[in-house]
């Protein structure tokens, strides 16, 4: 079992991942559209993305950061936009160990650090706070769609 940085090469692996992480967040299953989504943002470049697989290479988890930057602290930071492990491969160890990854790579790509945000019904939160996340008390987010 290994966390490895996914390339176009690991698509196959990302796709049903990725599409259960959107059904997860109540949103239609649609494979052709994810697998769209990950070949763009591995063929640009414009985003991280961490995978767990097991001996046999099959995908258990992802985590995808997405760059950004601190105007105030003039460093780049990462968003930790999406985590997702399979629901047989959960309480596992695979989260932690892609947080984990995460939290390493932010390190060594001397950025300022990672942010998220999530449901507030997310049971996930137990692992944030585990590893060292705090819930920012300090500032509002809002945001605004088309």
């Amino acid at each position: 079992m290994k966390v490895i940085t996914a390339s176009i090469s690991y698509l196959e692996q990302l796709v049903p991942l990725f599409d259960g992480y959107r059904v997860f967040y109540n949103q239609p299953s649609n494979s052709e559209a994810a697998r769209n989504f990950l070949k763009e943002r591995l063929a640009k470049q414009d985003s991280v993305i961490f995978l767990y697989l097991d001996g046999s290479e099959k995908g258990l988890g992802f985590t995808q950061l997405y760059p950004s930057f601190s105007s105030v602290s003039m460093q780049r930071i990462y968003i930790l936009n999406d985590l997702f492990v399979t629901s047989e491969a959960r309480k596992q160890g695979v989260g932690e160990a892609l947080m984990e990854h995460a939290k390493q790579f932010a390190i060594d790509s001397g950025s300022k650090g990672l942010t998220l945000e999530t449901d507030v019904n997310n049971p996930a939160q137990t692992l944030y706070k585990k590893l060292g996340w705090k819930k920012d008390i300090l500032v509002n987010h809002y945001t605004w769609e088309v």
